[in-house]
Order: structure tokens, then sequence, then C-alpha cells
């Protein structure tokens, strides 16, 4: 296994530390999970920029690094939907979406010569605004300001947008897999 597959993997492997330094309750407990949760998304980054320059991309890091994202910024959303710091509606989208392209991704890899689709540009924003999003708000809880949930809420529309329009685009730019699958 190349290092960008370990850094994906160790990104899962951080998602449960992250739940635990949300979970229990001790001063301070909400830095200390951005820290993890921006650590974590550093390897996104790190993972795909050291793939790509040593020419390690694999049909692996093409599956699990999207999923690794999904995982890690799904879990983080779910906490703050709890929290009342993001609607429902937003959550939804972004599982409906990930979802959506799930599906496709698997229509794709059942077709003939088995396609694997990696992540477009769109995809990338998407999940970019995502974390970025959720270290901002993390840090505001942690920190304490007042104004946190106003600015959770303004962040977590824009991220839902986003997730609306890269799901969209992504759909219409794979559609003849959709249109051809069995």
């Amino acid at each position: 296994m190349n290092l960008p597959n370990k850094l994906t993997l160790l990104r899962i492997l951080l998602i449960p530390v992250f739940v635990a330094l949300v979970e229990i309750d001790f001063a301070g407990h909400y830095l200390w999970a951005v820290a993890v949760f921006a650590i974590a998304s550093f390897t996104d980054y790190l993972d795909g920029h050291l793939a790509r320059k040593w020419g390690l991309v694999t049909d692996f890091g093409k599956f699990a690094d999207p999923l690794a994202d999904k995982i890690l910024t799904t879990t983080a959303i779910i906490y703050l939907v709890q929290m009342g710091l993001c609607h429902p509606v937003v959550l939804i989208i972004i599982i409906a979406r990930e979802f959506a392209v799930s599906g496709v991704r698997m229509i794709a890899a059942g077709a003939p010569g088995g396609k694997v689709i990696a992540a477009n540009m769109w995809g990338k924003v998407k999940t970019v605004l995502q974390m970025v999003s959720i270290i901002v708000v993390f840090v505001l809880l942690g920190l304490g300001v007042p104004a946190t949930a106003l600015v959770a809420h303004i962040l977590m529309w824009a991220v839902g947008a986003a997730t609306l329009i890269s799901g969209v685009q992504y759909l219409w730019g794979n559609r003849q897999y959709i249109n051809t699958a069995k």
C-alpha cells in the first residue's frame, strides 16, 4: 500500500478520535476535536497531491479518498445538526448527493470496461467548503463566540448550495452511465 493510500486510511482512523473528542465534555474539547478534524482534512489534500506528483494514483485511492471525505464531513455535520447549528435539510442534501454519486460510481464500475470515476473539480470545491466551514464552526464553538449559531447556519446553507450544485453537475456529467444502466 502506497503512502497516499495510507494517508486516506489515516483520515478514516481519525474519525472515531474526532467523535470521541466531540462527545467527551472537557474544557477545550471542541478545539481538540477541530484540531483532529483539521489534520484529517489536510490528509485529503496531501494524499491527492502526493498521488499525482509521484504517479501513485490507484483505483483504491479513487474510491477510498472520496469515501473517507464523505464519512469525515458527514459525521461532523451530523453533530452540527444535533447541536442546532445546521438545518436538517442541509444534511439531507449532502446525504442525497453522496448516495446519488456513489450510485453512479457503482454503475460506472459495473459497466463494460469497469470505469472508475474520480472526483471532479466541483466535488473538490464542495469538499473543501464543507471542511473549511466545519473547522470555522468548531473553532467558534471552542472559543464560545456568541454569533456561532448565525455564522454556522450561513456557512452550512452555503455548503448545502455547493453540494447541490456539485451533485447536479456530477449527475449531468456522468449521465451516460445512468442512461446505459440495466
